[in-house]
């Protein structure tokens, strides 16, 4: 019983997002096994995507009502669910693992965990990203981009900031994950912005801390300075922005085994080389987090448009003011999505699977099944 319990969890998980795809060594049931116990994974086979209060959950599967309510509190706590409060009532909602669950074992997080994940990220996860939506979407730097060129707001960080009004800080997972491995990076730790619910959820959870636009912006710019690359959520209006560095990020690692990662990610902007005014110093090769930028036979840099993903942190720090941000072609430019069910949604219809929970289009095949009401 216990094994299909937790192979029924991987494969819904698996629908979600980057999905959770099973693991030949079974690290994938490990992970599980060690996040939910069985009565946890029991309920989030029941539990949509969609908020949804207690009460409407336990109506809807037979359940009891206290019961349900507890437990949906103490996963929402221990990161396995996402919890909004509204109008004094609490709302859940089932999570992917990766932008998800992984995330939200930030306080949680112990060496076994790190290692597991580790161990699964190597097996199967980081290639499996091929092809599917991104989570998170790479920006230019602010000062990279040309004050002449009309950015939108959503591809600004610094104005991404200044409309939120909820801000919370937390510890980058990843890098917090590479330490409990002995393998940080000693980039700033202390990176990850949320806003809105998001960082509410951060922080009733104790996983973050509120800070104020100036802090926010003032973090933004260390971590321009440390040589992060720069990646909210990939939606106009983010309820979250990381910045990452390819040693630790599992995207920026994923992307970095590809040939052409700069078909894989949602920017408009690439880097551009004035060969008259390269010096050949170097510096952008040590900047930059993708290896697109080479130096050729007459020792000037070079940028390779397959492997460059935007970021602008090669430009900042170049001593001639050879590098600038130009726009891509316009059929490779896009926009991000409207929404986050709006990506999750588009992201299954590309991997082909459902958002609807696996129990629940079981029950659309019986003639008695209950109807699921949504939030």
């Amino acid at each position: 019983m216990t094994d299909t319990i937790y192979r029924k969890l991987q494969k819904q998980i698996d629908q979600y997002s980057l999905g959770f795809p099973a693991a030949e060594s079974g690290i994938d049931l490990k992970i599980l096994k060690k996040l939910y116990t069985e009565e946890e994974a029991s309920i989030f086979l029941d539990i949509s995507m969609q908020l949804e209060t207690p009460d409407s959950l336990s109506e809807r599967t037979n359940r009891d009502p206290q019961q349900t309510t507890d437990l949906l509190e103490e996963m929402a706590k221990k990161g396995l669910l996402f919890r909004k409060r509204k109008d004094n009532a609490a709302y859940y909602a089932a999570i992917p693992f990766v932008i998800g669950s992984f995330e939200f074992q930030l306080n949680r997080i112990d060496k076994e965990f790190a290692e597991m994940v580790e161990d699964y990220f190597n097996e199967v996860y980081l290639d499996n990203l091929g092809g599917i939506l991104p989570p998170l979407r790479t920006i230019p730097v602010n000062r990279s981009v040309n004050v002449s060129h009309n950015v939108a707001p959503y591809e600004d960080a610094r104005e991404i900031i200044k409309s939120k009004e909820k801000i919370a800080v937390a510890n980058c997972i990843c890098r917090t994950h590479q330490e409990l491995l002995n393998e940080n990076c000693e980039k700033p730790l202390e990176a990850c912005f949320v806003f809105g619910s998001h960082a509410e959820y951060y922080l009733e959870n104790n996983m973050a801390r509120e800070i104020g636009q100036e802090e926010a912006l003032a973090i933004l710019d260390e971590c321009e300075k440390a040589g992060l690359v720069n990646q909210p959520a990939n939606m106009i209006n983010p309820g979250g922005m990381c910045n990452c560095c390819g040693d630790c990020c599992g995207v920026l690692r994923a992307l970095n085994q590809m040939s052409k990662p700069a078909e894989q990610v949602t920017n408009n902007y690439w880097a551009s080389v004035d060969p008259d005014l390269c010096s050949g110093c170097e510096l952008c090769i040590e900047r930059c987090q993708m290896a697109a930028i080479r130096m050729n036979e007459e020792q000037l840099s070079t940028i390779d448009t397959d492997r460059c993903i935007g970021c602008g942190l090669c430009v900042t720090t170049c001593p001639e003011e050879a590098l600038s941000m130009v726009l891509k072609p316009e059929d490779k430019q896009c926009t991000p999505f409207e929404s986050g069910m709006e990506l999750m949604i588009k992201t299954a219809e590309k991997r082909g699977t459902s958002l609807i929970p696996l129990s629940m289009k079981d029950n659309e095949k019986q003639p008695n099944h209950r109807p699921n009401r949504r939030h």
